[in-house]
């Protein structure tokens, strides 16, 4: 799944390209793409509100919370102020959002179209319908609005209001893995498995060390060494294995080159020529060094 880097990169050409303009109408291709992935049989009158719903609305600006991602709106052409509402796009494992000008061929896996009075249209594509769109009321959440759905989500490493002294705090009583620790998004959001192993790997914090026996000087090296991670991915447009992930204009991003650990399972470590090695955690793959990464020795 994109992580807050690739998130990210495709927000900012997202709003380049839409802050500003208003929406002239939207079709719905495929309407499990309104639904989750629990839910997918969708009744044919939430196609007819989506469209009403977003019709004749300006958007003004995309945003983000970790790997949430939101257009935020302003009020309906001819109708007096409501709830401030947003559009959600959330981008699940295949999702991707494209920029095209009317006309151009439609890919076959596009399931959402927006149509802009700017001449150009926002698509939605998605090969495994993992991802959805949808309006939702912006709440207030952690200081700032957000989609309903996305309350519970805590801020991200990359916006103002994350507290890190708090988020330390918070982390410092947690009795899992640290590893497991840093994917909870209601702790610290956009953190997934690739920029967890890689924080760990460049603070030198095992990923099995419990964050309650752990120095709260290297819970601060973990949190700084995310940030700094996210961010020098965030320069090259994020992390791209395959095809799925692509910006706006369809480039990949290069990260995938300065990857340390994640992935390299069996290869030799940068830094002590020690093969990598990989385990599980909270079920996910996790890569780490058993040299530059000691195991924790609890007494």
């Amino acid at each position: 799944m994109p992580e807050l880097p690739e998130v990210e990169s495709v927000r900012r050409g997202v709003d380049e390209w839409t802050a500003g303009t208003t929406i002239t109408g939207a079709e719905v291709v495929d309407p499990r793409i309104l639904g989750t992935t629990s839910r997918r049989r969708i009744d044919s009158s939430a196609v007819d509100a989506f469209a009403t719903a977003v019709s004749g609305v300006r958007i003004l600006g995309a945003e983000r919370r970790g790997k949430f991602m939101w257009l935020s709106l302003g009020e309906q052409v001819g109708l007096s102020a409501g709830p401030e509402l947003g559009i959600l796009l959330h981008l699940g494992m295949s999702g991707q959002l494209r920029i095209h000008s009317p006309g151009e061929e439609i890919h076959r896996h596009t399931r959402a179209v927006l149509h802009l009075d700017s001449d150009r249209e926002l698509r939605f594509v998605d090969q495994r319908i993992f991802g959805h769109i949808g309006v939702q009321p912006l709440v207030h959440g952690y200081g700032r609005l957000v989609p309903a759905s996305a309350i519970h989500i805590a801020p991200d490493p990359l916006e103002p209001a994350f507290d890190p002294e708090i988020v330390v705090a918070e982390l410092g009583r947690k009795r899992t893995a640290i590893k497991a620790a840093l994917l909870d998004q209601t702790l610290i959001s956009g953190i997934g498995n690739i920029y967890a192993d890689e924080a760990l790997f460049r603070a030198g914090v095992h990923p099995l060390a419990t964050p309650a026996r752990t120095r709260k000087s290297r819970l601060v090296a973990v949190l700084e060494s995310a940030a700094t991670v996210m961010g020098d991915a965030l320069a090259v447009g994020g992390t791209s294995f395959d095809s799925l992930y692509v910006n706006v204009n369809g480039e990949s991003g290069y990260f995938d080159r300065a990857l340390l650990v994640y992935g390299r399972g069996g290869q030799e470590c940068v830094r002590c020529g020690a093969a990598i090695e990989k385990i599980t955690v909270g079920g996910r793959g996790t890569h780490f060094c058993p040299i530059c990464q000691k195991p924790p020795r609890y007494r």
